[in-house]
Formats: C-alpha cells, sequence, structure tokens
C-alpha cells in the first residue's frame, strides 16, 4: 500500500480507503449491503493488514446506521485510523434536518460523534452543495468545529468546479479556512470529472478521493452484455445508481478492462482500480465491499501495475470526446496551456488529431 498527501494537509492517506456503505443495510440502503458489526469488525481488521489507514462514512447512510456499525470496529483501531464522516442530507422531515447551515452542520456532527463512539472525527465533508446556505456560514461552523476539537480537517463531495472555488474564494477572503479535499464520482466509465473537476483540485491543491471507483457494481465484471446481471450484486437488484447515459459505451468499456484482466492475470474490478490509482490529481478511491472475498480481491488492486500499453489501452476506450472549450483551445493552436489540465488535454487531443487524420484521407 502506497500512502499520497491529501492536499494542502499533512495528512497521508493510503491509496484505498474503506467504505461503508454497506454497513447497516437498512432505511433505503438495503440494496447496498448488510454489513453488520461482527463484519464490520472484519473488514476493518483485514484493511488494516494491508495498509489501509482510513475509513469512509456518512450520516446519511443506512440513516445513522452505518456510523453505528462502524462504532464497534472503531474500538480497538480508532488511534490508526483516518476516519472520514459526512453531512448536509435530510435526516428528518424538519426542514432545519438538512442543508450545510450552521444549525444543521454542528447538529449533525454531534450526533455523528455519538454513534462512532468518538470525541472527533477526521475529515468532515459536506455530503452536496447547500444552495441556500451561504459559504461563508458553512465556513465559519467548520472552522468553529476545528476549533472545538470535534473535527481536525474538513472537506466537500459532490460540488461542481465553480461551487469549489467559490467557497475557495469565500474563504481566503474572509481569511477563513479552506476544505483540503473533494469527494466526487469517478471511473473508465464516467470520466466527466476531467472537465473541471480534477483540474480545478490539481490547481488548488485539494485532494481527491474518489467514491463508487467501480461504478457501484457496474464495472467488476458482473454486468456483461448480453447476459443477465445476477440479483445477488448491486447492478441486478435494482439500485438507482450509477446514471449511465451510453450504455453501449458502459458495455465497450467493460469489454476492455475484462481483456486487460485476462492479460494480466487479474480481475476486472482489479484492472479498474489499478487503472484509477494512475489518474492525474487522485488522492483515494473508496472502496465498499459486501462481503469478505470482494474486499480481499479490491485490496490485491494496490499491488497490481499495468503496463504502459494497457494503461493507454483503456484510456482510449474510454476517453471522453473533448469539449468545449478544450477543443477550441487545439484548433485556434493555443499556446501556455495550464498545467493543471495539461495531463488531460494532451489525451483529448488525440482525439481531434486522429479525427483530424481521418478528414485529410
Amino acid at each position: 500500500m502506497k500512502y499520497r498527501k491529501l492536499g494542502h494537509s499533512g495528512l497521508m492517506i493510503s491509496e484505498l480507503t474503506l467504505g461503508t456503505v454497506p454497513f447497516g443495510g437498512k432505511a433505503g440502503f438495503e440494496k447496498t449491503g448488510n454489513v453488520d458489526a461482527k463484519q464490520a469488525r472484519r473488514f476493518l481488521d483485514i484493511a488494516l493488514e494491508h495498509g489501509v489507514n482510513a475509513v469512509d462514512t456518512a450520516d446519511l447512510y443506512s440513516h445513522g446506521g452505518a456510523e453505528e456499525v462502524l462504532s464497534d470496529a472503531l474500538t480497538v483501531h480508532r488511534d490508526k485510523l483516518i476516519l472520514t464522516s459526512k453531512a448536509r442530507s435530510p435526516m428528518s422531515d424538519d426542514p432545519n434536518d438538512s442543508g450545510a447551515s450552521r444549525f444543521h452542520l454542528i447538529k449533525s456532527c454531534e450526533n455523528s460523534l455519538r454513534r462512532l463512539k468518538t470525541d472527533h472525527i477526521d475529515l468532515y465533508q459536506i455530503h452536496n452543495w447547500d444552495g441556500v446556505t451561504s459559504p461563508e456560514e458553512t465556513l465559519r461552523a467548520l472552522e468553529d468545529l476545528v476549533k472545538s476539537g470535534k473535527i481536525r480537517y474538513f472537506g466537500t463531495s459532490n460540488y461542481t468546479a465553480w461551487q469549489m472555488m467559490k467557497t475557495l474564494g469565500c474563504a481566503e477572503v474572509n481569511q477563513l479556512m479552506k476544505p483540503v479535499s473533494q469527494q466526487i464520482y469517478y471511473t473508465p466509465e464516467s470520466r466527466e470529472a476531467e472537465y473541471e473537476l480534477l483540474p480545478m483540485a490539481i490547481d488548488q491543491n485539494i485532494g481527491t478521493l474518489i467514491w463508487g471507483p467501480m461504478g457501484e457494481g457496474l464495472l467488476t465484471g458482473t454486468v456483461r452484455r448480453g447476459q443477465k446481471t445476477p440479483a445477488t450484486s448491486r447492478q441486478g437488484n435494482g439500485w438507482p445508481e450509477p446514471y449511465v447515459h451510453d450504455m453501449e459505451h458502459a458495455w465497450d468499456v467493460i469489454d476492455v478492462l475484462s481483456a486487460v484482466a485476462e492479460e494480466a492475470n487479474a480481475t476486472t474490478a482489479q484492472v479498474c482500480l489499478a487503472w484509477l490509482l494512475t489518474r492525474p490529481g487522485i488522492s483515494s478511491l473508496i472502496i465498499g465491499s459486501r462481503t469478505e472475498a470482494h474486499l480481499q480481491e479490491d485490496l490485491a488492486a494496490a499491488s497490481l501495475t499495468l503496463c504502459p500499453a494497457q494503461l493507454a489501452r483503456i484510456e482510449q476506450a474510454t476517453r471522453p470526446a473533448p469539449q468545449y472549450p478544450y477543443w477550441h483551445r487545439f484548433t485556434s493552436g493555443m499556446d501556455r496551456i495550464d498545467p493543471a489540465e495539461q495531463p488531460f488535454l494532451d489525451e483529448y487531443r488525440q482525439t481531434l488529431d486522429n479525427r483530424t487524420d481521418l478528414d485529410q484521407k
């Protein structure tokens, strides 16, 4: 297991983080798994044995149930782990029991601490953008939580790049603490984060945690073209995520990942994770397993090295179409490309170059 610096903080986080979406299995999360306290302790033991030093949860998962299940596993290993949780989601019908207001965040943090049976959360993340509460109110509440010792650092989750920049700008103008990380969705099938979110994070020195790196089961090898997806899997039991705009493209991506897996004597899931670990700006991938066998399989991806040809093959097969203004930088011959977007633009340029070659023929 390797460790990477988390944004502009001094934290070193393992390349893989243990996720807890399958913990609890209630309150709308039944289809994600039902890992109980005994299994959770075993999962945490295995993860630590492999060098994982971070575990991610949220008050939303099983409506607090995931935090409660995790708390029993934490009793022995708390000091060895970077504990991350999230808040902002509606937790009841009360209109104030939602959002990133001071009222809701402090209340939610205290509730999470009680469920987790700990005195602090190492990384506290705003689970989604709140379009009603001002960023200044949210930042001041988070800074107060840091000063009170209830959290150590804070980050965001599922923000757009402009929302994160608005938050960072507000922090700078008001001389407030800044978020150290973002948690976003990013997979070989869904690379939209490359357009804005990843370049923004690289430029602003923001760490990036990836949730659902295997597409919540989409890219594990259980979903295959022309085959019925097993009902025992998340993608076969009606779980609504992820959104897939083009299933033909998704099947093409799965085919390539599976072909490379056969060449590398690995599994499709392992190849998916190993490829993501080579991408620019990634701090850690969050793996949420339903079984011990799946956890062991996913953890082995940290030691899988794909050759340059295999990495390039996956990149080419999964590359998103260059969007404006990126394609315009190429067609207009712009120089002085920003280093934060350079690695992504270098790949997109190949698509335009190939198209130009075909047009000339």
